[in-house]
């Protein structure tokens, strides 16, 4: 029997000096598909955060974190691939100047 086993990619961050009205790539992007997520928005601007820098995605209030569970009810006999594809880059911009922090993201693969 096989034990399935979750992995982390490197942190991704961005410091707050690095955001401003237009998308800043935060980190890399990513090397495996992603199956959960978290950005945490250490800063206290509110920002906005996106995969596609032609559109606001997803919001992140100042000094709060979102946790994107992808594949949380998959059923591992019928794994659908539903995840965030390899190579995905994410990019933030502010809604609100942040003046200190920075924001991070976690991915697990």
């Amino acid at each position: 029997m096989t034990t399935a086993r979750a992995f982390f990619e490197p942190i991704k961050t961005l410091a707050f000096g690095g955001i401003s009205g237009t998308y800043a790539p935060v980190g890399s992007p990513t090397s495996f598909p992603i199956r959960a997520f978290k950005v945490s928005n250490n800063t206290q601007g509110h920002l906005y955060l996106t995969t596609n820098t032609s559109r606001d995605e997803m919001f992140v209030a100042a000094g709060s974190f979102t946790l994107y569970d992808i594949q949380s009810n998959i059923n591992p006999k019928f794994d659908d691939q539903f995840v965030i594809a390899a190579q995905t880059q994410f990019y933030v911009k502010q809604i609100t100047a942040p003046t200190s922090g920075a924001v991070y993201i976690e991915c697990i693969f």
